[in-house]
């Protein structure tokens, strides 16, 4: 049987990871600025994480996330039919989203002590969720983001919208074809109180909505909101609203990241359904869409104060936001962008004789080390069938090795567009390629 990769999957080569890394160096470059640091926590971390952390009546928990158990405990798990009898370091789970482990990790090594500076992290990591694969939705899947802990000004969460725009930018989209939602969700002062309206609404036309949201009205009902069902939608278009039961230090709070944006000149709108997907938002909320790319949300984050003391540290006020990989690139695609980087040009040292394979083996080392992109015959290939593998690898320029050259103390060195040869020293073949190839000065 043929190996096959797992559904649900893919591989990142070629052009695609280099789309990946790109994305990555561009997050350095507009995170870093802003004082953050890289951070990467494990993809596997005890349950409790995300459990605390995200919610038992999310979706990521109760239907999305990968358990993980070592051999022999899953045998335990199989034969009692539960794994309640393990102890907590033994029930794992595959990293669903960022925040969580980032944060676990800022409770256990202790970042933010009492009364020290807040601390800015970013990564940029493989998540696993057990989603039906379908475009825009893997069971692996990439994602940049950043958390900041410990700052409660509306600033921070501005300053956090501010560098998600920023990313985009720089990846190439047009800011005038995406859309920034916002919305606050109150926080624990203001916020019972309407998700018992919000769940007396949808108990009041349960006749009306789907078996999910009625059970979503026992545990979250807030998101109902987020509902797949067409109908459900229509529903929850006459519910009540966050925005009209905000507190006023809520409200205040979510009218000054609004005046920071506006300062900014940061194009947003206003969204009172928006809620995120996930149990620890508080306050800010945001997402961007990019309509027309049949993707739907492309990145988004928020406000989680409470959510550091839910994995056991001191209360600690945190905002972030994460970017996906895969429907980023696709809604660069939708929109016509070419996002990769363009490959290094390519040089070719080709040998004619089997005698000069050992000159072939220098060079092609001195041009590496001078940081060309090189390669070589390693196939035993004629001199004929080697100027072809450096047309198919795309060569820029083509070092032939021959012995009577070699005898002059040169080689020739063929422009693989014009078909023009010149007779280059060899020991001006490293700055003569340089040259040519226009990287003179990097």
């Amino acid at each position: 049987m043929q190996a096959q990769k797992a559904e649900g999957t893919r591989d990142l080569m070629g052009r695609e990871m280099r789309d990946w890394q790109r994305m990555q160096r561009i997050a350095a470059e507009v995170f870093e600025p802003y004082g953050f640091d890289p951070i990467e926590t494990p993809a596997i971390e005890q349950l409790d994480v995300f459990v605390h952390g995200i919610g038992q009546s999310t979706d990521v928990v109760r239907k999305e996330m990968f358990r993980v158990f070592s051999g022999a405990n899953f045998e335990r798990v199989l034969a009692e039919g539960t794994d309640a009898k393990l102890k907590a370091k033994q029930r794992l789970a595959l990293r669903p989203e960022g925040t969580a482990g980032v944060v676990r990790s800022v409770v256990e090594n202790n970042l933010v002590p009492q009364g020290g500076s807040p601390v800015k992290l970013y990564y940029a990591e493989a998540m696993f969720r057990g989603e039906r694969p379908q475009k825009g939705r893997l069971r692996q899947f990439h994602q940049v983001g950043i958390e900041w802990l410990g700052a409660p000004d509306p600033a921070a969460d501005a300053e956090c919208i501010i560098m998600l725009m920023e990313l985009y930018r720089r990846m190439g989209f047009d800011l005038s074809k995406l859309r920034l939602l916002i919305n606050s969700m109150g926080d624990p002062a203001c916020r019972p109180a309407y998700r018992e309206r919000v769940r007396s609404f949808i108990l009041d036309h349960a006749d009306e909505m789907c078996d999910e949201c009625r059970e979503r009205a026992e545990l979250n009902p807030l998101r109902a909101f987020d509902c797949k069902n067409d109908h459900c939608r229509e529903v929850m278009k006459a519910a009540p609203l966050m925005r009209d039961e905000l507190c006023d230090e809520c409200c205040e709070h979510y009218n000054q990241v609004k005046r920071y944006l506006d300062a900014a000149g940061i194009a947003y709108v206003e969204d009172p359904t928006l809620v995120r997907g996930l149990d620890y938002y508080t306050r800010t909320v945001f997402e961007v869409e990019a309509p027309g790319a049949g993707v739907g949300s492309i990145g988004g984050g928020g406000r989680y104060d409470g959510l550091v003391e839910l994995e056991g540290g001191r209360p600690t006020p945190g905002v972030g936001f994460a970017v996906g990989f895969e429907r980023a690139m696709l809604a660069l695609e939708a929109f016509g962008v070419e996002a990769a980087d363009e490959v290094a040009p390519c040089v070719y040292v080709a040998n004619a004789g089997d005698e000069l394979r050992e000159t072939v083996f220098s060079l092609a080392h001195e041009l590496r080390s001078a940081g060309i992109r090189t390669e070589a015959n390693y196939q035993g290939r004629s001199l004929k069938s080697q100027f072809k593998q450096a047309d198919k690898l795309g060569a820029a320029l083509m070092v032939v090795v021959g012995g009577d050259e070699l005898a002059q103390g040169a080689v020739r060195v063929r422009d693989m567009a014009t078909h023009e040869e010149t007779l280059v020293p060899r020991d001006a073949l490293v700055d003569e390629v340089r040259s040519r190839l226009g990287l003179v000065g990097r």
